[in-house]
Order: structure tokens, then sequence, then C-alpha cells
């Protein structure tokens, strides 16, 4: 897309920003925004290849650094190559989630942990060493990836659902407390936006469903989630904290 340099200058952070979805398509559209990027992954395989694909697309390499949001060392060492590489984090985008699909009768601890873990957790890990940063110099902005099951029900993810329901009230949460630093805390919360991986882990009938009650009959592109999460990242959402935007039309 034309570049309106949204970001220009702008140190920012995206976690899970391996692969085909929305983390590296938010990386993307970042870079092309002028931000200066840093992305991470626990899969350092697709971390290094995501990184060659942007400097191949911008002709800047990207600072990638491997990182399992559970491990609060590893978050921790996350931050401190960003800050030490580039002086400072302007912006930090929590992509990190883990999914699954379990009946809660018969879901075991370890699942509910698990995803608990990356998807909420993580995020919390993450937003808490962002704003360690970005509270001395007194501006930042954080961008949380929710889903429309925080708001809804749907069978086989009361877990997923409980942790995304979560990301969305520690959104609202420490938006309140950084408003007074200068730094703005918001989310998105998509439905469901199709790349390649989610058609290897979900089968073609739920997809096809879920698609069928969007409103527009199809499911997002990542890209389309990426340009709300560069909005909510950039000055033209300069007064918005607190809130959540749904990138579908699925919020009951």
């Amino acid at each position: 897309m034309k570049s309106h340099g949204l970001l220009e200058g702008r140190v920012t952070l995206v976690t899970a920003a391996a692969g085909t979805g929305i983390g590296y398509a938010t990386a993307r559209r970042c870079a092309e925004e002028g931000a200066i990027v840093v992305i991470s992954d626990r899969h350092e395989r697709r971390l290094a290849e995501a990184a060659g694909a942007l400097a191949e697309l911008t002709g800047v390499e990207p600072l990638a650094v491997p990182c399992d949001v559970t491990r609060e060392a590893e978050v921790g060492a996350l931050f401190e190559a960003t800050v030490a590489a580039h002086g400072r984090l302007d912006v930090l985008v929590n992509n990190a989630g883990l999914g699954g699909t379990a009946e809660l009768a018969e879901m075991a601890d370890e699942q509910w942990h698990a995803v608990l873990d990356v998807t909420l957790t993580g995020t919390m890990r993450c937003t808490r060493a962002a704003l360690r940063h970005m509270i001395p110099r007194g501006a930042g902005v954080v961008v949380n990836n929710a889903s429309v099951v925080g708001w809804r029900a749907q069978r086989g993810q009361s877990h997923y659902a409980a942790a995304k329901a979560g990301v969305m009230a520690l959104t609202r949460c420490a938006a309140m407390e950084a408003a007074e630093h200068g730094i703005r805390v918001n989310a998105v919360a998509p439905s469901l936006a199709m790349h390649p991986f989610l058609s290897r882990v979900t089968t073609s009938e739920v997809l096809a469903e879920l698609a069928d009650r969007e409103a527009f009959g199809r499911a997002a592109q990542p890209w389309e989630v990426a340009n709300v999460i560069v909005f909510l990242a950039s000055d033209y959402s300069g007064y918005m904290t607190g809130e959540v935007v749904s990138v579908s039309s699925q919020r009951a």
C-alpha cells in the first residue's frame, strides 16, 4: 500500500511476527509506514525468514530477536536488545497468542494454562516490560491483539475466549495507569484473518462458517487488520486509549 509516513522513525516492536499472519503483516505495514521495526518470535527459522523478507521489501534488515513470551528472562532480553540497538522503544504490538479447540468438560489443566500463559500472561509480560521503558520517557504506544471471542460465545473456545477477554480488560486497566505518563494502550479485536497456517490447523467447514457470518461474507486479510493496528500506533489515534476496536462484524 502507499505509505503515508504514519510511523516515520518510530522504533516499533512486533511480537509473534514470523509466518504469514497478522504479526508479519503488521511488521511489514509498520515498516512501509517508516517505522524502525524490531520483530520477535519463538520460531527462530521462521523469524529469520521473516527478517529476510522484510529486508528484501524495504531494503532494511530489521532486528530479529527470538523470544518465548512465556519466559520472563527472554522477554526482558528482547526489550533490552531493542533499546540497546535503537536507544528507545516507541511502539509495542503484542501479537503473540495461542489458540486451540477443546470442550471444557474434556479440557486438561495443561491446555488451559498453555493458552492463558501465551495469550494473556505473555501480553502482560510484554506490556509491563514496555511500560518500564516508556514511563521514564513519558511517551509510547501499546497495541494489543485481542479477538471478538472476548465478547462472544463460541464452543470449544473457553480457554482462548477467557484469555482474549482478559487482554481486553488488561488493555483498559493498563491504559488508565499509563495515561498520566503520556502513553496510550489500545487493542484490536479481529475475527477471522485468513492465512495459510490457519487453513492447516482449522477445518475448512469451520473457516467457511465463520467467513459466512461476516458482513462482507469473507475473512479479513492479515494486512486489513494490520492497517487498524498502524492507525492505533500512529498519531491519528492520539486521543484514543483503553479502547478495543473490532475488525469484524461478529461482536456477539
